[in-house]
């Protein structure tokens, strides 16, 4: 009977999650990048597609990752967000092999002097979502230029293109290893992958159940101890479960965002998430340092990326400064602030959401620019409006905190509209 052929292998280099491009400030959504992309095009030119965080393994990836900088069939790194982990691997795979690399970066990717004279295949990234039709056209391009390298075995690695070396191979002996481990280890229970420990995540977030979640992502940071995503994810699931209370559960937060050192960061994600915190601090504690702690870095990542999420509640907290606030002008100014960010978050979002498509995965940003535009009408007076919006926003409501969230946050907003300073300058 003759062998029955093994796939062939693909392995990816690149950032998971959400990361932060510190030249042009954006945030990018490397999973979707991943799923909608990069494993359909591997896929469809007939490879088995696996990336780092798939890999099912015990204590940190070192081992696993070598391996397949070495052994897999071909490999493709996305340098998008100038990710100094895919650059190394990149350059330990093109020391190890001679061909069967492939690179990619999003448009605005800006080479290296190192690289910027191999050929790097470029994709447009809006952010944290993506364009169904230029998904669709790269994803074709990309399967095509997979058929073509495995089939036409060319050198593209500069270290072969300029010196005379063997390149190692280790597969026949890395394949008897894998074979004995597995026949001493029959019974063990298999370990984790990183990418499995994180959809169960999304899963145990989208139920509310937050302990859960917050047990999984303690079991993926001991296997990912330095990626910022996970601690961020680690940090909010922990306020949000509450245990064994909120004071408690917000201290822990915040110890476990200090390891990305916030007050210093760059990271809109992670100044957001050190704002959140800070905000409900300050409304258990009444402590004007953590409502001024929250503000500075909410006003940091708005400024930063002009995003909607950070400008939202940079507004909400100016408004809640002015209402705890005795010193007249500068509760006027926080007011008049506050009106003015939002009038600019309203038409980021009107101008977001005139770009997304309508897909199933745009439904969460489609969800939160909605809800934030309603609030941001509701700060600037347009009750009518607000509610307009507010109820296309419930259609993509997914998760179960999602509206309570929102509609919690607009209750506290009316209120301090009610009790705005601008009835002093009135009674005047």
């Amino acid at each position: 009977m003759p062998d029955v052929e093994t796939k062939k292998t693909c392995f990816v280099v690149m950032g998971f999650g959400e990361k932060t491009d510190y030249k042009t400030s954006r945030v990018l959504d490397l999973n979707k990048t991943y799923r909608y992309i990069i494993k359909k095009a591997v896929e469809d030119a007939g490879l088995q597609c696996i990336r780092a965080d798939e890999i099912p393994h015990a204590g940190t990836i070192d081992v696993p990752m070598y391996e397949l900088l070495l052994d897999a069939d071909l490999v493709i790194a996305d340098l998008s967000t100038s990710n100094l982990n895919a650059a190394y691997e990149l350059g330990v795979r093109h020391a190890l092999k001679p061909y069967t690399t492939i690179i990619i970066a999003e448009s605005q990717f800006d080479a290296p002097f190192d690289v910027n004279h191999i050929s790097i295949r470029k994709y447009r990234h809006d952010g944290k979502s993506l364009d169904i039709e230029v998904v669709e056209e790269f994803r074709a391009s990309l399967a095509q230029a997979i058929r073509d390298v495995m089939a036409n075995g060319r050198v593209d690695s500069p270290v072969y293109t300029f010196l005379p070396l063997a390149a190692p191979s280790r597969r026949a002996v890395a394949a008897a290893a894998v074979a004995a481990t597995l026949a001493t280890t029959a019974v063990a229970t298999p370990a984790p992958s990183l990418a499995g420990l994180m959809e169960g995540v999304r899963n145990c977030k989208a139920s509310g159940d937050y302990s859960s979640a917050k047990a999984l992502l303690q079991a993926a940071r001991l296997i990912a101890p330095n990626d910022s995503f996970v601690v961020q994810q680690l940090a909010l699931v922990t306020y949000k479960a509450k245990q064994p209370d909120e004071a408690a559960a917000l201290a822990e937060a915040k110890t476990i965002l200090e390891t990305l050192n916030p007050l210093h960061s760059n990271n809109a994600e992670t100044l957001g998430l050190w704002g959140a915190v800070h905000k409900r601090l300050y409304q258990l504690s009444k402590d004007r340092a953590m409502l001024d702690a929250s503000i500075y870095a909410y006003e940091k990542g708005y400024r930063l990326l002009a995003d909607h999420y950070n400008g939202i509640n940079w507004a909400f907290l100016l408004n809640m400064r002015a209402a705890a606030s005795t010193d007249r002008a500068e509760a006027i100014a926080d007011f008049v602030l506050a009106r003015r960010t939002r009038a600019d978050v309203l038409a980021i979002c009107q101008a977001r959401l005139a770009e997304l498509k309508d897909a199933p995965e745009t439904r969460e940003d489609r969800y939160w620019l909605l809800a934030t535009a309603a609030e941001a009408a509701l700060g600037l007076g347009d009750a009518s409006q607000s509610a307009t919006l507010l109820g296309q926003a419930v259609q993509f409501a997914d998760q179960a905190f999602m509206v309570p969230s929102t509609t919690d946050q607009l209750g506290q907003l009316r209120a301090y509209l009610v009790d705005s300073p601008l009835r002093w300058v009135r009674s005047d």
